[in-house]
């Protein structure tokens, strides 16, 4: 029976690895600082003068981009004295924001090489690299010390995470007690089939979309109370509607924005994410946790 465990373990070890490489290929852009560079170059700004208000438009990859960075992280209540944990962080533009709103120091995690390496960069050019430090590696297996952090978020992560059991109690972990805990993650609204591709994945193979009862059994299972549960599905309708009207009205998109890192996809992503979002198959969702003391 051992043996068969051991071989059950490293079965499910080498899938777990299989979907971490098929996500992290999912978002490999191969030249993306270099497209970032000369999306500033075109509104006139230097890499070494840029702000974080400058990268907003393309380093938050989660729906709402900056308006729904701050309406979000504001309920986590960050003070300068905290250490936060940004989980799944890509490139790093909702750590970089919460580093210079609340003065916090951040560490962030991400599975893609590309991302992590070009986020610490842009760090680099907006003066935060002391604040923040970025770091390949899983959700599921979170490198740091148990009790590390004064608090966490993750934003449009756990749509590429089956096993939210795991994430949850990785997060829990490493959570001190009475540290809050923000999801904002794209959630179903339905049972019907999602149309693909969307943003985070091309196929349902690495889509792992679930209920808002899902996380909140997960974070109950690891811990957590529920403190907050917001559903942002009317935000998120206005949100692409604005982002249309002004790509129609300048006659097409602006020189930063999530089109640099989806490229040619984008055309078919978007629309297909509207579609979902309007058919009601998908919202995205806040839920702020509090880890019981």
């Amino acid at each position: 029976m051992k043996r068969v465990r051991v071989a059950i373990h490293k079965l499910e070890k080498l899938i777990v690895m299989n979907s971490d490489k098929k996500i992290s290929a999912h978002y490999h852009h191969g030249n993306l600082l270099t497209a970032i560079q000369a999306g500033l170059e075109r509104q006139g700004i230097k890499p070494e003068n840029a702000s974080v208000e400058d990268l907003g438009p393309v380093d938050e990859f989660h729906i709402g981009g900056r308006a729904a960075s701050i309406h979000f992280l504001d309920q986590l209540k960050i003070s300068p004295s905290q250490t936060i944990l940004d989980i799944g962080c890509g490139l790093g533009g909702s750590a970089r924001f919460a580093a210079k709103t609340y003065g916090a120091r951040i560490a962030g995690i991400d599975l893609t090489p590309e991302y992590v390496e070009v986020g610490q960069q842009l760090c680099d050019w907006v003066g935060l690299s002391d604040s923040i430090k970025l770091r390949q590696g899983s959700a599921l297996s979170l490198p740091f010390e148990d009790a590390s952090f004064d608090g966490a978020f993750m934003m449009h992560v756990g749509m590429n995470i089956e096993d939210k059991h795991t994430l949850i109690s990785e997060v829990s972990r490493v959570l001190k007690s009475g540290a809050k805990f923000g999801i904002y993650d794209i959630m179903k609204g339905n049972d019907e089939e999602l149309v693909y591709p969307v943003p985070w994945a091309t196929t349902s193979e690495t889509s792992w979309v679930a209920e808002p009862k899902d996380y909140r059994m997960a974070l109950e299972a690891n811990g957590f109370v529920v403190a907050e549960d917001n559903n942002r599905h009317d935000f998120a309708m206005e949100f692409f509607k604005k982002m249309k009207a002004e790509s129609e009205a300048a006659g097409g998109p602006p020189p930063l924005g999530l089109h640099v890192l989806m490229q040619h996809s984008t055309a078919e992503k978007i629309p297909n994410m509207v579609a979902n979002l309007a058919a009601g198959r998908i919202s995205p969702i806040e839920i702020i946790a509090i880890k019981d003391p």
